[in-house]
């Protein structure tokens, strides 16, 4: 992909306000946004996530009632909740060891120091549970880049009651906690701030070289 198209589709996106709720993503690109999520990166390879995909339309009614009535919610064709891990324990550090010598033909022990390394920086850490959160942010990027270049609108979310998200959704008492959200989909034409300019600082401002 040239680098023009690249740029242009990141000057193209911005946080959707009013989706049109008639246009619907396609098949395939949906199958390449999803790929984005399960190929984003996390510290370690722990991926420490799941996506609910709220196809629901009487669930989506109830999450926009705890996220402040935004329409983006019901509108939008789909919609994505990144749940983190609640705990970050020394039984999911083994799954995902036993998961890379299952894909790497690996024995188990070959990944000792590498579990070891694991259990000490993050499951004995006492801020797992924000680490775990912070990674959801990771996997949302490579979701609303890869929007982007596929021209398909996307909003990512923090305005909703996350605790009452997880009610919603029958996450209480079970490990995962709601982090954010994302609506995608495709602008409605009466959403007037697709013609907005985009407001950045200038790179001079925001990109130092150490040299």
């Amino acid at each position: 992909m040239a680098h023009n198209q690249i740029q242009e589709a990141l000057q193209w996106r911005y946080a959707t306000k009013k989706y049109d709720a008639i246009k619907k993503i396609s098949a395939q690109d949906w199958k390449t946004l999803t790929d984005s999520l399960s190929l984003a990166p996390s510290s370690y390879g722990l991926q420490p996530w799941k996506f609910l995909v709220i196809e629901n339309p009487e669930v989506r009614e109830k999450l926009k009632a705890a996220s402040w009535n935004q329409t983006q919610i019901t509108d939008a064709s789909h919609l994505v909740v990144f749940l983190a891990r609640e705990k970050v324990d020394v039984d999911f550090v083994q799954k995902y060891i036993n998961r890379v010598a299952e894909v790497r033909g690996l024995p188990l022990e070959a990944l000792d120091g590498y579990k070891n390394m694991m259990i000490e920086n993050v499951a004995k850490s006492p801020t797992s549970t924000q680490w775990a959160q912070r990674q959801t942010y990771i996997a949302m990027g490579f979701l609303l880049e890869t929007a982007a270049l596929l021209k398909v609108d996307a909003t990512p979310m923090e305005g909703f009651d996350p605790q009452a998200y997880d009610k919603i959704l029958g996450l209480e008492n079970s490990g995962w906690k709601t982090t954010v959200v994302t609506a995608l989909g495709y602008r409605h034409a009466e959403d007037t701030t697709q013609n907005f300019k985009k407001v950045r600082f200038t790179d001079e401002t925001l990109i130092q070289y150490v040299k």
